[in-house]
Protein backbone atom coordinates (compact mmCIF):
# COMPACT_ATOMS: atom_id res chain seq x y z
CA UNK A 1 0.00 0.00 0.00
CA UNK A 2 1.33 3.94 -0.63
CA UNK A 3 -0.75 6.94 0.20
CA UNK A 4 -0.87 9.78 -2.40
CA UNK A 5 1.80 11.87 -0.57
CA UNK A 6 4.16 8.95 -1.11
CA UNK A 7 3.37 8.33 -5.00
CA UNK A 8 3.53 12.13 -5.30
CA UNK A 9 7.50 12.56 -4.65
CA UNK A 10 8.52 9.98 -6.74
CA UNK A 11 10.38 10.86 -10.30
CA UNK A 12 8.76 9.57 -13.64
CA UNK A 13 10.67 8.01 -15.72
CA UNK A 14 10.21 6.89 -19.38
CA UNK A 15 12.00 3.31 -20.04
CA UNK A 16 12.18 3.49 -23.95
CA UNK A 17 14.49 6.20 -23.56
CA UNK A 18 15.25 7.12 -20.01
CA UNK A 19 14.10 10.06 -19.96
CA UNK A 20 12.87 11.42 -16.76
CA UNK A 21 9.36 13.13 -17.13
CA UNK A 22 9.05 14.77 -14.07
CA UNK A 23 6.78 14.30 -10.77
CA UNK A 24 3.03 13.56 -10.50
CA UNK A 25 1.13 16.65 -10.49
CA UNK A 26 -2.67 14.77 -9.85
CA UNK A 27 -3.83 11.44 -10.00
CA UNK A 28 -7.06 10.56 -12.19
CA UNK A 29 -9.48 8.30 -10.08
CA UNK A 30 -12.58 6.44 -10.94
CA UNK A 31 -14.70 7.31 -8.37
CA UNK A 32 -17.25 4.31 -9.12
CA UNK A 33 -14.38 1.87 -8.75
CA UNK A 34 -11.74 3.49 -6.40
CA UNK A 35 -9.29 2.40 -8.93
CA UNK A 36 -6.50 4.94 -10.60
CA UNK A 37 -7.22 5.61 -14.15
CA UNK A 38 -3.66 7.59 -15.11
CA UNK A 39 -1.10 10.05 -13.58
CA UNK A 40 -0.78 13.42 -14.65
CA UNK A 41 2.66 15.16 -14.70
CA UNK A 42 2.63 18.79 -14.75
CA UNK A 43 5.46 20.69 -16.78
CA UNK A 44 8.25 22.68 -15.57
CA UNK A 45 7.93 26.46 -15.07
CA UNK A 46 4.95 26.91 -13.13
CA UNK A 47 5.64 28.17 -9.43
CA UNK A 48 2.60 26.68 -6.72
CA UNK A 49 0.50 26.39 -10.25
CA UNK A 50 0.29 30.06 -10.60
CA UNK A 51 3.03 31.33 -12.94
CA UNK A 52 3.41 30.17 -16.05
CA UNK A 53 2.12 28.42 -18.53
CA UNK A 54 2.53 24.41 -18.64
CA UNK A 55 1.57 21.51 -20.84
CA UNK A 56 0.37 18.49 -18.68
CA UNK A 57 1.28 15.33 -19.43
CA UNK A 58 -1.48 12.65 -18.78
CA UNK A 59 -0.02 8.79 -18.64
CA UNK A 60 -2.52 6.10 -18.25
CA UNK A 61 -2.32 3.39 -15.44
CA UNK A 62 -1.53 0.95 -18.34
CA UNK A 63 1.31 2.86 -19.14
CA UNK A 64 3.34 2.30 -15.83
CA UNK A 65 5.63 -0.49 -16.00
CA UNK A 66 6.63 -0.54 -12.40
CA UNK A 67 6.68 1.35 -9.02
CA UNK A 68 10.29 1.57 -6.94
CA UNK A 69 11.30 2.95 -4.05
CA UNK A 70 12.57 6.51 -6.20
CA UNK A 71 11.23 6.15 -9.11
CA UNK A 72 7.90 4.89 -11.16
CA UNK A 73 8.86 3.76 -14.59
CA UNK A 74 6.32 4.07 -17.08
CA UNK A 75 6.25 3.30 -21.05
CA UNK A 76 5.74 6.66 -23.11
CA UNK A 77 6.50 6.48 -26.88
CA UNK A 78 6.69 10.24 -27.93
CA UNK A 79 6.81 11.54 -31.69
CA UNK A 80 9.76 11.65 -32.83
CA UNK A 81 10.94 14.48 -35.10
CA UNK A 82 11.23 18.69 -34.90
CA UNK A 83 10.27 21.36 -36.37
Amino acid sequence: MISISEFQIKDVVNVSDGKKLGSIGDIDINVTTGKIQAIILGGSGKVLGFFGKEEEMIIPWRNIVKIGEDVILVRVNEPKGGA
